[in-house]
């Protein structure tokens, strides 16, 4: 998941600058002294390459964050306002006008918010990462403040008047005509402007009553989130209750008078019982305590959400919050997005009806009821059965197969290959976790460095709780025409691994380290010189695809051989007959899986898509009828966190699904597959470093070479 630091801003006009925050000049941080002579050499590299690679200073207090946020919010209000006078002067004065040109007007804006959205996603990530309550509660705070400004700066008047009189002055000529990467920016700006409220029909009232509005929704949205954050419920059972969870697990889990504690919001944790545990009523107990956790809190907070979104898309003059959130992505607007997913729902239905009489057949045998059904609670444990008794494939022996480490530098190295690019790793001068780990990514030709990644691998009490990149430097081409090298983060909740032995990963996770790397590379090998364009900063429906295709990597034998060793006996590679049953288990069970998609994606488009009162009943509604009855007493939306920030957007995971299917195909059909250099070079050039420097269908036209097909993607699902 590509993670949206930042809820909702402005409408994508600004929403793209969710990812940026960095180090910069303009913010006076500090570049944290770490390995100095590596550092040092990467430094001299960066200059030579006119680029500036700094790591971030990040807080170290409640009140050192609040002053970063005076002073960073103190110098961006200035910018702004300087904009606007120049507009002010400029209607007035013949002389002034021909002073607003694109960088003065247009450029400006992306300058001027650059350092306090830098700041407030380094502050962001803290939010989601600090072992400190304090920190972390400070830290929302300061990010609610910071995101009530940016909602004003998206109806400022001053800062509309002066892309007015650009576009007027464009118009009759007076500046020569955009192309490229500043027409994208510009063409994108005022689409969003008038998204915003500056319309036909829109009066400063109107935009000011949205204003407010959006306030009071990024409120809601921030603590929605921070709530999932901060919900730590766990649960305890005998030996007997958790028959069939992995010894590895059942160790780790053990306490002191003899039970086992299961961190049920911690997805490991959660999916280690809910797919091996052969006792349906602890699967029950587990589902419904994960699944109501937030009911009340955030059900009631989701309610409001939802309403406050319906209001500001009719103030707006759009029908539904769906069609105002869709509008600048592939899709364009709600109708579209619905239904691909309801097609795909109906294409899917022979093909999940039988995979769900397999599932049925199964608990019949064990249970013995011939009238058994299966429960929202039982098709993960009953997949994970099937796996083994119809081919062979045990889940819980194949995690030997992929010891953390290994796996992460085998991946390192794939994509090391077919990018051209070499990870290095050096020490962290500050960590917010012990075990926190930093590389700096080079060009393996021109020794440019490119950017640095931090890993943030084990679960805790406080953090972000499922798996996610989170930007923290975004690129972007600094006035004096210095390149701001990205810096990104990806935080993981993968399973320590006990004494004496090595943390392992289930196959799922190693595609999901797969994906979530490929965001890292499309922030970190951006060449965009805007940074509301930079990296994923891509229409929404897209910006999966890119990563979502790298999990093709983790199902190929050539790319297994590379690291998928047993750990306790390093000399026997993941077995190909292993691989080929798996490869059939998976193919065997993607209508479930899809179907699970649908329902979720449905149930965010429903929501959004015209007046609702109860949001928890419509996502469970949508989810009953497309997969299994939704547990009573269950409000699985509260949990949603893809309802801040992917709101009305979910259905983009399957429409990229479709689109990285087909870019794969490129390397499937390439002499060296799936790590074909020339591809992979390809992919760099017209996908990761493009951005959103042009529209999507364009950079997946230049990458495929023809219109794109949904063919390949048909196959993978077994259609």
């Amino acid at each position: 998941m590509k993670r949206l630091s930042i809820p909702l801003l402005l409408s994508s006009l600004f929403a793209s600058l969710l990812f940026c925050a960095c180090s910069t000049p303009e913010v006076e941080q500090e570049a944290v002294r770490v390995d100095l002579g590596r550092l040092a050499d990467f430094r001299a590299d960066s200059a030579a390459h006119g680029c500036l690679l700094e790591l971030p200073r990040f807080e170290q207090s409640p009140a050192e964050v609040k002053a970063t946020v005076d002073r960073v919010m103190f110098d961006a209000k200035a910018s702004v306002a300087r904009i606007g006078r120049l507009a002010d002067d400029a209607e007035t004065s013949s002389a002034a006008r021909s002073s607003i040109t694109f960088y003065s007007a247009i450029a400006a804006v992306d300058d001027a918010l650059y350092p306090l959205t830098t700041v407030m996603n380094r502050i962001y990530l803290m939010k989601e990462t600090q072992q400190d309550a304090a920190m972390r509660e400070a830290c929302t705070k300061q990010v609610n403040r910071m995101e009530s400004w940016l909602v004003d700066v998206g109806t400022d008047p001053g800062l509309y008047k002066a892309a007015s009189i650009y576009t007027d002055r464009l118009k009759a000529g007076d500046v020569n005509t955009l192309v490229g990467e500043d027409a994208q920016y510009y063409s994108d700006m005022m689409r969003d402007y008038r998204s915003n409220g500056f319309s036909e029909g829109m009066t400063p009232e109107l935009r000011a009553e949205v204003a407010v509005l959006k306030k009071e929704l990024n409120a809601f949205a921030t603590q929605f989130d921070t709530n999932i954050t901060n919900a730590q419920v766990h649960l305890t059972f005998t030996k007997d209750q958790l028959v069939g969870v992995p010894n590895s697990f059942m160790q780790a889990a053990q306490q002191e008078d003899g039970q086992y504690r299961v961190r049920v919001t911690v997805t490991p944790d959660y999916m280690a019982v809910i797919q091996n545990c052969s006792v349906a009523s602890t699967r029950k107990k587990i589902n419904h305590a994960r699944y109501s956790v937030l009911k009340d809190e955030n059900g009631a907070i989701l309610n409001k959400m939802v309403a406050l979104r319906h209001e500001i898309a009719q103030k707006l003059g759009y029908a539904t919050w769906a069609d105002y959130k869709i509008e600048p992505k592939m899709a364009r607007d709600a109708k579209t997005a619905i239904s691909f997913m309801q097609d795909l729902s109906d294409g899917l239905q022979p093909k999940f009806d039988a995979e769900v009489n397999r599932l049925r057949q199964l608990k019949v045998a064990e249970t013995g009821d011939a009238a058994a059904q299966i429960n929202w609670w039982d098709f993960r444990y009953y997949q994970n059965k099937m796996m083994l008794d119809d081919y062979g494939v045990d889940s819980s022996e194949l995690r030997n197969y992929f010891p953390l480490n290994e796996v992460l530098d085998g991946m390192f190295g794939v994509y090391e290959h077919i990018f051209g690019l070499e990870f290095i790793e050096i020490e962290p001068g500050y960590k917010w976790i012990n075990d926190l780990r930093l590389f700096i990514v080079q060009d393996t030709q021109t020794r440019e460095p490119l950017g640095a990644f931090y890993l943030d691998l084990f679960p805790r009490e406080g953090k972000y709780n499922h798996f996610a990149q989170f930007d923290i430097v975004s690129g972007k081409r600094q006035r004096n025409g210095c390149y701001q090298r990205p810096v990104v983060a990806l935080v993981c909740n993968f399973t320590p691994g006990l004494e004496g032995e090595p943390a392992l990963m289930n196959h799922g996770e190693v595609e999901t380290i797969f994906h979530e790397f490929g965001h890292a590379m499309h922030s970190i090998l951006t060449r965009a010189n805007f940074s509301t364009l930079s990296g994923a900063n891509v229409a929404r429906d897209f910006v999966e695809a890119p990563s979502q295709m790298f999990e093709a990597w983790a199902w190929d034998p050539v790319i297994l051989k590379r690291f998928a060793y047993d750990w306790r006996n390093p000399s026997q590679s993941i077995p190909e007959e292993t691989l080929k049953a798996m490869k059939a288990a998976n193919l065997a069970t993607k209508g479930i899986h899809y179907r699970r998609q649908i329902g979720l994606a449905l149930a965010d488009l429903q929501i959004h898509n015209g007046p609702v009162t109860d949001a928890g009943a419509v996502c469970n509604q949508a989810n009953s009828k497309v997969l299994f009855a939704t547990p009573k007493g269950t409000n699985f939306a509260a949990t949603f966190g893809h309802l801040t920030g992917y709101d009305a957007g979910y259905y983009g995971y399957a429409w990229a699904d479709a689109i990285a299917a087909d870019m794969a195909t490129v390397f499937e059909k390439a002499p060296d597959r799936f790590l074909d250099q020339g591809v992979g070079r390809r992919l760099r050039d017209e996908i990761y470093s493009v951005g959103g420097t042009k529209p999507a269908a364009e950079a997946v036209r230049a990458f495929l070479g023809r219109e794109r097909s949904i063919e390949a993607f048909l196959k993978t699902i077994g259609l």
